[in-house]
């Protein structure tokens, strides 16, 4: 099986690479045999071939690998793309957090105006790399990293259909933590897990027909054990009678989470784009040292992750279970086994609404759990939201759409729809003065 990384230099493969090693050592049926990268910046892409190729020594069957320069040469043959780019690199990221901080609004990656100007950016390229998926590889499946996850993913697969499926390891990452804090093991449960990219919410957590949630909600202690329990706080999740996805938190909490970033001596961005440089310039030097450059550098990025927020409520380090990279990597491995062998499983993905959310059309990218198979994955039906639930997906849904509109069409009065529908931006005003300092306006 042959498996395609676009954005293959980014900083997170051998993260992918690994789980793939896993495989080989367990001549795993349908494994993959060669992995192909390909990405713009062919220097980083080198310096994770170092990487990869480190971390597989004495590795029996391990995957070759292979680096692509020509994006329709990387595609051909391909079973399954994996795409992760980052259209504008960290550079990029920096101006996305930096131009609205400047406004007084959050500025984050996916989150508020910055994810907004990010999808902005991306769209265009993810739908061109659809089309070439289409007519190159028309029977690869594609799974879709590439952030704003659920915007990006719902633009391919207007081109795609079915074939694009989205990932994230947020959610399996709560499931994780909150059935550890319930005393159950995640894989002898049951879930309720619905919502939008970075916007869901985990409301049922089910063993032999129990649903251990509710007994959580009033564990104090148990709540105080995990990181989404650290985040809201006991009150708040009894009241919402659920757990938030992380990044919620910049919802919920957006008076303390924008202080504790305006406090900041850097953004999250800066921080990155930093440190990344830093990792592939002294990497490139000495590849012989790229592997141990590579996971100290990890390391520090785990550390590190969401940490204004959890600077708003109060500090505090995160768990080292929790250190281990994320988990995105074996959601992605856990979905092309479950495509390529029929390994029956549930995930929780992004994928078309069905009837899942009747009050969104059919065609709507989602989050929430499904049953994946030779087919694909198919969204399994959820309990009704809540009318606060629904409010933020309907809101949210229309923030995406109006920028997928706005970036395919260069529709000016889109994008303006985009950043100033977003309940995170509070005026027209401040949107339009974003979009400008952008050059978008």
């Amino acid at each position: 099986m042959r498996l395609t990384i676009l954005g293959g230099g980014g900083f997170r493969v051998p993260l992918v690479h690994r789980a793939l090693l896993d495989d080989a050592r367990r001549d795993a049926p349908g494994r993959c045999t060669e992995l192909v990268l390909h990405d713009t910046d062919s220097a980083r892409m080198r310096v994770i071939a170092s990487v990869l190729d480190a971390q597989a020594a004495g590795v029996p069957r391990a995957p070759s690998v292979r680096l692509a320069e020509d994006l329709d040469d990387a595609l051909r043959g391909a079973d399954f793309v994996f795409s992760a780019i980052r259209v504008g690199g960290t550079a990029g990221r920096v101006m996305d957090e930096r131009i609205p901080l400047a406004e007084g609004v959050l500025g984050q990656e996916t989150v508020g105006a910055g994810g907004v100007l990010y999808g902005l950016r991306t769209v265009l390229v993810a739908t061109d790399i659809a089309e070439r998926v289409a007519r190159i590889a028309p029977d690869a499946w594609v799974i879709n990293f590439t952030n704003p996850a659920g915007m990006v993913t719902e633009a391919m697969s207007a081109v795609l259909g079915p074939r694009v499926i989205g990932i994230c390891d947020s959610p399996v990452g709560l499931v994780r933590r909150a059935a550890r804090a319930a005393g159950a093991d995640p894989e002898s449960l049951t879930y309720d897990y619905v919502g939008l990219n970075h916007l869901g919410w985990l409301r049922s957590l089910t063993r032999d027909g129990e649903d251990l949630l509710p007994g959580l909600l009033r564990d104090e202690a148990a709540l105080a054990s995990f990181e989404e329990g650290k985040l809201f706080g006991a009150r708040w999740l009894r009241a919402l009678g659920a757990l938030p996805n992380e990044y919620l938190h910049y919802y919920y909490f957006r008076r303390e989470t924008l202080r504790s970033v305006m406090e900041s001596a850097v953004t999250r961005g800066e921080f990155l784009d930093q440190q990344q440089g830093d990792f592939f310039t002294r990497a490139a030097a000495a590849p012989e040292r790229s592997f141990e450059l590579w996971e100290h550098t990890r390391l520090r990025r785990e550390e590190t992750y969401m940490a204004e927020s959890r600077a708003a409520t109060g500090g505090w380090e995160r768990d080292t279970c929790d250190l281990d990279g994320g988990g995105y990597d074996q959601v992605a491995l856990a979905l092309m086994r479950a495509i390529s062998a029929d390994e029956r499983t549930r995930l929780i993905l992004n994928v078309p609404n069905g009837l899942t959310v009747p009050a969104l059309d059919s065609a709507a990218i989602i989050e929430t759990v499904c049953e994946v198979g030779a087919k694909g994955a198919r969204p399994l039906p959820c309990a009704p939201l809540r009318e606060d639930q629904l409010g933020l997906m309907l809101q949210l849904k229309a923030v995406e759409r109006a920028a997928i509109e706005a970036a395919l069409h260069e529709d000016r009065d889109a994008a303006l729809r985009a950043l100033a529908l977003h309940p995170l931006v509070d005026s027209p005003a401040v949107a339009a003065r974003i979009l400008s300092r952008a050059g978008l306006g």
